[in-house]
């Protein structure tokens, strides 16, 4: 799984086809994750830029001291391996409806014993962009919507653990191209499961 988290403020970074340092931004990886760290009302990117992308930052431990932006000269890139890849997690969205989606995350109720103390749930509107359009020469998984975080604490042995949100697409957003995403995230800020409504 990769992670690239960018400024507002860093216009070339949406447009790159090689991360700093020489890596590739297009990952093998079977999951990725885009951030735009708001930068201000007047950044070029302020439109796609996500608050929660700051905590995000936040949590991983990578934001400046002036604040999240300040630790983005371009971007931000972070792998991780899934630690738990059958966790039992399951996202599932309702049909889109007045400009929302609902979303459900479950989770088998025997597993949050397995998780490390402090770990939360979280869901996501995820915008799959192809590769050569809008402006970026790489497919981006853009989070445009986040709703967390969400306990996991184990209900009654016989049903799962579930929490039901509904999620706003922005403007600009294409809902033709929105995926649910659901995760788990240890207390450190690594994301230890990850799952989707649809495989595209």
């Amino acid at each position: 799984m990769l992670e690239r988290l960018f400024s507002a403020d860093c216009a070339d970074c949406w447009g790159l086809a090689q991360a700093a340092g020489g890596t590739a931004s297009e990952p093998a990886s079977r999951w990725l994750f885009d951030w735009i760290v708001p930068a201000g009302a007047d950044a070029p990117l302020a439109a796609g830029a996500l608050p929660e992308s700051a905590e995000r930052l936040l949590r991983l431990g990578r934001a400046g001291p002036q604040g999240a932006a300040d630790a983005l000269p371009r971007q931000v890139l972070r792998a991780t391996r899934q630690a738990l890849p059958a966790a039992g997690l399951r996202v599932v969205s309702g049909p889109a409806w007045s400009g929302y989606f609902g979303l459900e995350l479950r989770l088998a109720s025997a597993k949050p014993s397995r998780l490390p103390a402090g770990s939360t749930g979280w869901l996501a509107l995820v915008e799959q962009v192809p590769a050569g359009s809008d402006g970026t020469p790489v497919a981006r998984s853009l989070v445009r919507s986040v709703a967390g975080p969400l306990a996991l604490q184990a209900g009654p042995p016989s049903k799962p653990l579930t929490h039901l949100r509904a999620l706003r697409w922005p403007a600009g957003a294409e809902p033709t191209r929105l995926q649910a995403r659901a995760w788990i995230e240890g207390p450190d800020g690594t994301i230890l499961a990850v799952a989707a409504d649809q495989c595209r």
